[in-house]
């Protein structure tokens, strides 16, 4: 192992330029923190013009990482299997790494990235009794999470005093220029995209508009509700003059969920579901073919993101701040107490259909 004293940033000066040629990202869940981790990318790259960047991810999140062009290797890995984090630890012990940067706390993953060769290692690791600890320059995001030394109350205030985004904390911790995530869709995708628009003929009745207002089963208080949505579907399309289609988005723990919006909505609006099984790029071209998309904080937001598809989002668990939209849409911000709780029953009531259309309306782009 190497010594530590080349591990912790602030004991190895890092001169930039061609310093660095070999990077090591371990980023694997969840999907939406996987896509939006890809803004380092562009800062990386110009910080260490020759770095060969390899990436850590969960099967799952591959493609979201696959096409991007400044990534050279993607590796995919199942960090519940101790006979593949093994096998992937021989093989990656083989290269002296230039730089590590460990953002997942598992204790698999810290303890993969403890036993390799690296001149600088930024992010969680595990100490030589065993401990998870993290390295001191990645304290703006580890201090709010659940390894903080700070312990989690106090973490959990730090997290709803923060006003940085996401993009912007990580790009100070690493000392790069703030970059944008990217999803590049293949041509299959795009041809998957290109069939879905003129299946459903979205070009010929007015705006399209995308409805992602679930958040899987785990966080219910991240959505709005079946009677909310129809509401907010309502209200858009007496705005609009029925000069409108929505596309009904959800992944497969909403099916059940998006039939009650269907059966809820029958007649009233133009509406196409997009079924819940559709597969991870299908579902982003899917995404590129909306005006607008209304979303949770979930995946969903995050591929508009990287489009460069404008959004509204709604938050009431979780933090808007560190939603970077960059300059595509607007936030929706719950008022009650609870916010920025982390709790999967916080109070959503303010969020209602009609602050989420008002904001809708105003994002709209226009169309010549």
């Amino acid at each position: 192992m190497t010594d530590p004293a080349l591990r912790y940033p602030g004991t190895a000066p890092s001169t930039g330029g061609t310093e660095v040629t070999t990077i090591l990202i371990v980023k694997t869940g969840a999907l939406g923190d996987v896509l939006r981790t890809t803004s380092i990318l562009p800062g990386l790259r110009e910080r260490y013009t020759d770095c060969r960047v390899t990436w850590i991810t969960a099967p799952a999140a591959v493609e979201l990482v696959r096409s991007n062009p400044l990534v050279a290797e993607v590796v995919a890995l199942d960090a519940k299997s101790s006979h593949a984090v093994a096998e992937l630890q021989a093989r990656l012990a083989r290269t002296t790494w230039g730089r590590v940067l460990s953002f997942d706390d598992e204790e698999p993953l810290c303890r993969l990235v403890s036993a390799l060769p690296t001149k600088r290692l930024s992010g969680a690791y595990l100490e030589s009794d065993g401990r998870r600890a993290y390295t001191p320059d990645v304290a703006p995001w580890f201090d709010m999470g659940l390894l903080s030394v700070h312990g989690k109350a106090r973490a959990d205030r730090m997290k709803v005093e923060n006003r940085k985004s996401h993009p912007a904390i990580f790009a100070e911790m690493l000392g790069i220029r703030m970059g944008k995530p990217t999803l590049k869709l293949d041509e299959r995708a795009r041809h998957f995209g290109d069939g879905f628009a003129a299946r459903y003929e979205l070009a010929a009745h007015g705006r399209v508009i995308g409805l992602n207002t679930g958040a899987g089963g785990r966080w219910h208080s991240k959505t709005l509700s079946v009677e909310k949505t129809a509401a907010l579907a309502r209200i858009l399309n007496l705005e609009l003059g029925g000069a409108v289609t929505f596309v009904l988005l959800g992944g497969p723990g909403e099916v059940e969920r998006n039939l009650a919006i269907v059966s809820a909505l029958k007649d009233d609006v133009r509406l196409v579901d997009a079924g819940c099984d559709n597969p991870l790029l299908d579902f982003a071209a899917i995404v590129s073919k909306c005006d607008l998309l209304v979303s949770s904080d979930s995946l969903a937001l995050h591929v508009a993101i990287a489009l460069d598809v404008r959004s509204v989002v709604f938050f009431a668990p979780t933090s808007a701040a560190e939603i970077e939209l960059y300059g595509l849409g607007e936030k929706v911000v719950s008022t009650a107490p609870d916010y920025c709780s982390y709790k999967p029953d916080a109070d959503v009531s303010t969020v209602t259909p009609e602050r989420v259309a008002a904001a809708v309306l105003r994002q709209l782009p226009r169309r010549a």
